[in-house]
């Protein structure tokens, strides 16, 4: 299974010439600070509302992507909200976003041409641990925004990610977006989670909405 930070970089991934789609380098750097903190949510590391975050296990959960933000949540003096995590996280943006591309890579998933990262699996689909192939992440979310299937848990948290950053404005078309608008509040709102997670998600998700379009 892969993380959202390597999901989201393959979200952004061009098909046309395998490079980085481009997007503001502040909601690139939001968005996979929101992924790593939605991964320890997942995880039960931490807990969120809209006032504080606050650590409920602080045990290394033993991915160095995500343990040097828990340690440094769990190391704080001070209990911050989401808002505050987002952009603290967001500052260690790039060696996240290196990680999860050389882990694409290592996973055989992807391989790097000069400046480009192209797709080694031509069929866009990819082994997971049960040996069976997973579609690959943009294809998946595209599929279930413009039908009627049920998402997994984790698919609800990449399009609550992608939506509250602006990405899908990026992704696409105009007349797209707003025809899918309906269907992401739809999964948006669906609770697959458990109640807990599922507030932590959205508080997360208002967070990183909040750090990329902060009120005047």
């Amino acid at each position: 299974m892969l993380t959202f930070p390597e999901e989201i970089m393959l979200m952004l991934l061009e098909d046309e010439d395998g490079k980085i789609l481009h997007v503001p380098e502040l909601t690139l750097r939001c968005v996979l600070s929101g992924a790593v903190l939605m991964e320890l949510a997942l995880k039960n590391k931490i807990d969120t509302d809209l006032s504080q975050l606050v650590v409920i296990d602080s045990s290394p959960t033993g991915d160095e992507m995500l343990d040097p933000t828990l340690q440094m949540i769990v190391e704080s003096d001070e209990v911050n909200n989401g808002k505050f995590w987002v952009e603290k996280c967001a500052l260690n943006a790039d060696e996240i976003k290196k990680m999860a591309l050389d882990r694409l890579i290592e996973k055989k998933i992807l391989e790097k041409v000069d400046d480009r990262f192209l797709w080694v699996f031509r069929t866009r689909r990819y082994p997971v641990v049960d040996g069976k192939a997973e579609q690959e992440v943009k294809l998946r979310i595209l599929d279930l925004l413009f039908s009627d299937k049920l998402p997994n848990p984790r698919d609800i948290v990449i399009i609550s990610l992608v939506e509250a950053s602006g990405i899908f404005k990026h992704l696409l078309s105009e007349s797209e977006h707003k025809r899918s608008l309906e269907r992401i509040k739809q999964i948006r709102n669906m609770d697959l989670l458990g109640r807990a997670v599922t507030n932590s998600v959205r508080d997360i998700e208002a967070s990183l909405a909040l750090a990329l379009h902060p009120p005047f």
